[in-house]
């Protein structure tokens, strides 16, 4: 019987040698990558594999100069770029609807117990605010924080979709790179750069305050002080006598 849809034998067996000859081509291109890495990590003790892999994917390709050589390089990042998603596959949670209280619901719940969902239970209480600004371009507007507002607030539409989808609807990757026709691995690098973005000027908006010894929340707090360690920026502040702090509350009061 005929596979593949090809009735002519001799086309078949031609298939059957190219997609061999690309899969030994494959392992062959993989097998070199791993040496070298290992090559990269050996001369240099305190790298992570990680790292040496990545200096040996940026070695493979820059050396590259011939045909051959660089439809090895492009098979290579190929193969990066399926294991990358494999990866992020496993780490990525099922498709869920958020409900009150913390609880999650698979999306074979086709319809949710509406009474128990934050949306209806906020609008029986008389609060609109959160359904009449659920939308990416007002995303802004579902927080009370003036820096985390402002900041948001200068995001060009796409940013403030892309942001609205991933951190308030919870959707995966996928489901909104198949909204928007684009790779999931492109939707993550604008998620990242843009989670960057945000963070640095947050943090510039509030170390003024932190260092200075004024009001902020606790979870300001924690994200200026992560910041600083996670970015080696500024300076962790040391504790306040109680006298100065009480002096300092008093100031803000007046």
């Amino acid at each position: 019987m005929a596979r593949f849809g090809y009735y002519n034998e001799d086309l078949l067996a031609l298939h059957d040698a190219e997609a061999k000859r690309r899969q030994n081509l494959q392992n062959e291109v993989l097998e070199k990558w791993k040496v070298d890495a290992k090559s990269i990590k050996a001369e240099n003790g305190d790298m992570l594999q990680k790292e040496a892999r990545e200096v040996a994917a940026e070695r493979i390709e820059a050396s590259a100069r011939s045909d051959d050589e660089y439809d090895r390089v492009t098979i290579l990042w190929d193969c990066l770029g399926i294991i990358e998603s494999w990866r992020l596959a496993k780490a990525e949670p099922l498709r869920t609807e958020l409900l009150t209280e913390g609880e999650f619901y698979r999306s074979d719940n086709i319809i949710p117990p509406p009474i128990k969902h934050e949306w209806w239970r906020q609008i029986l209480s008389g609060k609109f605010l959160d359904v009449i600004f659920d939308c990416p371009h007002e995303i802004h507007e579902l927080t009370s924080s003036a820096p985390i507002h402002d900041i948001v607030k200068a995001l060009d539409e796409k940013q403030k979709e892309v942001l609205y989808y991933l951190a308030i609807r919870l959707w995966t990757p996928q489901r909104l790179a198949a909204l928007r026709g684009q790779t999931d691995r492109n939707i993550r690098k604008v998620y990242a750069k843009m989670i960057e973005d945000i963070q640095e000027k947050l943090f510039g908006r509030l170390y003024l305050r932190y260092e200075n010894y004024l009001n902020l929340t606790t979870s300001q707090v924690a994200f200026v002080e992560w910041y600083i360690g996670e970015h080696g920026k500024g300076t962790i502040r040391a504790d306040l006598p109680e006298k100065e702090k009480t002096a300092l509350r008093r100031e803000e009061d007046e």
